[in-house]
């Protein structure tokens, strides 16, 4: 049964039988196709594994300038030679592409994912291992056995010396040779890559090797890897931001008895032991403000926010919103604050304020433009709107446009039930957001604190879910009673991590910027085409 469904998985075609074929051999040869381990050598840095990034990195200056056109001259391989072949490694990888085979020898090139290292196999040399022994297998001949059955993408394991070849490439001459596994399935097109967005973000494994082994890029083209590289860059200089600049990581529930702290429908759940049911949070932010309560001056959390909405380049059911809260401070510090930690987070990842994006480029060197709401519309002919006309006109005529980063400013009171309001326009809410290529990347305001007030805004936006809006927020009585402790004045904000990505990523798409984003199910090869829904009346 379960090589039946190994065979519904894997396609059944000439290349998958063979490989399989190998496998089948490789495990006459040196049994455990699979083993548990390989123990890398410790030759660039005591107590750190030598991969075949840092092998490149430390040895790659053995390698001689060559000139176009040119070739290396033999006195300078002989002189790197002398010194390279001093030096032992083990090291291991994926084969990167088809071996180059001459005769009783062969060139090929292992990968760790990030960068890639020629290893060099004469049958007279290699030794295949023994993956049930661990012993060295001595028959002659069977060094070079093992070698012809690897297939491209298959794992190995080597130790032998380095040297540089002539015409000048780093590479490892193997002695030993251990199996390590198997690929069953044919690897993506080195030359381009995966082109399909769907087969790269449903099967991001795939999109990673096929960017580690793709050939033709554009200047300045990130691989997959280097977009989650930089993301996790990006995200550790805002953690080392805000910590220098004395906020506290705290963490808060992901479920919650009460859908609140932004308006939004949730993902419900049911604690069986308990008999409740849960919610999987929208937002952090009511018990962010809790420790406000407590005595916290300033907090923040990274972590997963979930929103039973609909799917976009720009919006995913679960996405990633950094959080953070500053008491005694209002929006208008809030904005600053915000502005100077994105500049330094940019400066910082990409080692420069200037980003491309698209057909754009954003200058995060220079102050962000603020412009209030009203303005901003009356900028295109359309002043005293009310507020619902007010927030539709916004976001039809001038939110597209906001391509350099803006921070607009004086939302609706309405819409920001959270929100203190201005003291000089009791309509208005101290509020902003930053949006940067028409996108809506942060949100920001003076946050409510007088419990009265607050438990009015809850009572009218339960009034308007009786009026059948499901996103208003709920009634939460347990964070009026946190208010009547006393809450000092205090700014917050929420800044979309997956769409900050996106802009310093050059990536069109939220999906290309979460590992495993959510997606429709994949049909089946012998599924039938799903019928369209029944038209309604019949």
């Amino acid at each position: 049964m379960t090589a039946q469904i190994l065979q519904d998985i894997i396609s059944d075609n000439d290349q998958t039988r063979a490989r399989q074929e190998h496998l089948d051999a490789l495990r006459r040869l040196v049994g455990n196709a699979y083993p548990n381990k390989f123990t890398r050598s410790q030759v660039v840095a005591f107590g750190r594994e030598d991969t075949i990034s840092a092998i490149e990195e430390q040895f790659r200056a053995y390698e001689p300038v060559i000139a176009a056109g040119g070739k290396p001259e033999p006195g300078e391989i002989e002189q790197a030679n002398r010194e390279l072949n001093k030096v032992r490694v083990r090291i291991a990888g994926r084969i990167a592409a088809p071996p180059r085979v001459m005769g009783k020898a062969a060139f090929v090139h292992l990968s760790d994912g990030a960068r890639r290292l020629q290893v060099y196999v004469r049958k007279a040399d290699v030794k295949p291992v023994n993956n049930d022994s661990g012993a060295l297998i001595d028959e002659e001949g069977k060094g070079w056995e093992l070698f012809g059955l690897l297939d491209h993408g298959d794992f190995v394991g080597v130790e032998g010396y380095l040297f540089v070849t002539k015409t000048g490439e780093l590479s490892v001459h193997v002695q030993t040779l251990q199996f390590l596994a198997k690929a069953l399935l044919p690897l993506p097109d080195k030359m381009h890559g995966i082109n399909d967005p769907e087969i790269r973000q449903r099967q991001r494994y795939a999109d990673l090797i096929a960017g580690s082994l793709k050939l033709d890029r554009e200047e300045g083209e990130l691989t997959p890897r280097e977009v989650f590289e930089r993301r996790s860059a990006i995200i550790r200089e805002l953690r080392r931001f805000l910590e220098e600049h004395g906020y506290v990581e705290v963490e808060t529930p992901m479920l919650t008895p009460l859908a609140t702290g932004a308006a939004a429908r949730p993902f419900k759940t049911h604690h069986n032991a308990l008999d409740i049911d849960l919610y999987a949070r929208i937002a952090p932010e009511l018990y962010l403000k809790r420790l406000l309560v407590g005595g916290f001056e300033k907090v923040y959390e990274l972590n997963r926010n979930f929103r039973n909405e609909g799917v976009s380049t720009r919006h995913n059911p679960e996405f990633t919103m950094l959080e953070f809260y500053w008491a005694y401070a209002d929006v208008n510090q809030m904005m600053d604050f915000c502005e100077e930690l994105i500049r330094a987070t940019v400066r910082k990842a990409l080692g420069e304020a200037q980003v491309p994006f698209g057909d754009h480029e954003f200058d995060f060197a220079r102050p962000f433009r603020r412009l209030s709401m009203r303005d901003a519309v009356a900028g295109v002919g359309q002043a005293d709107l009310p507020d619902h006309k007010l927030l539709e006109v916004f976001a039809d005529l001038i939110e597209p446009g906001l391509i350099q980063p803006t921070f607009i400013t004086d939302f609706p009171k309405a819409v920001s039930p959270l929100s203190k309001a201005s003291p000089s326009n009791p309509r208005v809410a101290e509020r902003f957001e930053l949006y940067v290529a028409g996108m809506e990347c942060a949100n920001g305001f003076s946050e409510l604190n007088d419990p009265a007030e607050q438990l009015q805004r809850f009572q009218e936006q339960m009034q308007q879910r009786e009026s059948g809006d499901d996103e208003a927020m709920l009634m939460d009585e347990d964070y009026i009673r946190a208010l009547s402790y006393g809450m000092p004045p205090a700014a917050g904000i929420g800044i979309g991590i997956d769409r900050f990505v996106m802009l310093l990523t050059n990536r069109q798409s939220i999906r290309d910027v979460i590992l495993f984003p959510h997606l429709r199910p994949e049909r089946k090869r012998d599924e039938p085409e799903p019928e369209p829904p029944a038209k309604a009346g019949g």
